[in-house]
């Protein structure tokens, strides 16, 4: 018998056994990293730390590896996919940034510092854009268009440009940074409280771990919250400008609103 040509459908079975992105980035963003920096995964006392070598050598490898894992990761990802999007390559920088950081061995104040430099440097980034013609938060709009007809998008930059718009830009922008050096500041205090042992030990490493998993969950929600803050002033300015029912999640939508200006205006 032939075999079935390459291009056959998916079977929805198999479609559906597929496991998410979700889970994968769980998996090397948090699972794996945990794993690697429990000094007792293995049994008896035994943790990778033992296998790299023991000790503090051993511990400090370990804590390289937890930490590079998800950069690895976070740039396969965008490699594999093709993904050059301005969202996506933001994400990168901020991985690769967070791998240099691995390399600043510290523990105490200067540890819990560290442990939010991603966060304080995009809210830092995101506050300075606020006074600039272009607000970083526009990117993330920007890639919910991607798929949009180009015409509309162009129509739909337009849109964003408008000055009352762009002050509802500005004020997302503001607030999502805010939020987000607000996540970095409770992530600090977190970690300052609880990863007290000293750099390049078993306990620094099973308190690095364990303020991993307590605080994944708190801080997407903070993460979240910026984002819908954000959201909530640009849509709010949207709907002023262009009337109810406009939504800069609806490309087509308001970029016909933008015709129907336009066609008003030349008549």
């Amino acid at each position: 018998m032939s075999s079935a040509p390459s291009d056959a459908p998916v079977p929805a079975h198999k479609a559906r056994g597929r496991i998410p992105k979700t889970v994968w980035d769980l998996v090397f963003t948090l699972v794996i990293p945990i794993l690697i920096l429990s000094p007792n995964v293995l049994g008896e006392g035994i943790g990778v730390a033992s296998v790299l070598g023991g000790g503090t050598a051993g511990n400090v490898r370990a804590y390289l590896l937890a930490a590079l894992i998800p950069v690895a990761y976070v740039l396969w990802d965008i490699l594999v996919n093709r993904n050059v999007s301005p969202v996506a390559l933001i994400g990168g920088a901020g991985a690769l940034f967070s791998g240099a950081l691995a390399f600043w061995y510290v523990d105490g104040f200067w540890y819990a510092i560290k442990d939010s430099a991603r966060s304080y440097l995009v809210g830092l980034a995101f506050l300075v854009s606020a006074a600039t013609s272009v607000p970083l938060f526009r990117v993330f709009l920007d890639a919910a268009s991607i798929g949009e007809a180009p015409e509309d998008r162009a129509l739909t930059n337009r849109a964003l440009r408008e000055p009352a718009v762009h002050r509802g830009m500005v004020a997302g922008t503001l607030v999502f940074a805010l939020v987000d050096i607000l996540g970095g500041v409770v992530n600090s205090v977190v970690n300052f409280q609880r990863v007290t042992a000293k750099f390049g030990t078993d306990a620094f490493n099973a308190q690095v771990a364990e303020v991993n998993a307590i605080m994944r969950v708190p801080g997407m929600a903070i993460s979240f919250l910026g984002v819908f803050a954000a959201i909530y002033f640009v849509q709010k300015a949207v709907k002023a400008r262009y009337g109810e029912g406009a939504s800069v999640f609806e490309a087509a939508d308001l970029a016909r609103r933008v015709r129907q200006e336009d066609r008003a205006a030349g008549a």
